[in-house]
């Protein structure tokens, strides 16, 4: 199972429409949730979404879904319940 791109910083950019977290669309984190969604189409999501992300933003992107997924939790997430 492929674990959502969620690192709990959900704020969207109004000029691009992406979340500043994750790099997505809304109607993508709605196709994130529909359980008929394949593992294939997530996988391409997940690629493309970082694709969209540079710099800083990435990196923590990238360091933060890695820790959610040996984890459970992203690194914002587990910032906020000390």
């Amino acid at each position: 199972m492929i674990v959502s791109p969620c690192i709990s910083i959900c704020r969207t950019d109004p000029k691009t429409g992406y979340c500043y977290g994750c790099g997505r669309s809304n109607e993508e984190k709605k196709f994130w949730k529909d359980e008929k969604t394949s593992e294939e189409w997530k996988k391409r999501n997940l690629n493309e979404i970082q694709s969209r992300l540079n710099g800083w933003q990435l990196e923590s992107f990238k360091e933060s879904y890695q820790h959610k997924i040996i984890n459970g939790i992203s690194l914002y997430k587990k910032a906020n319940t000390k």
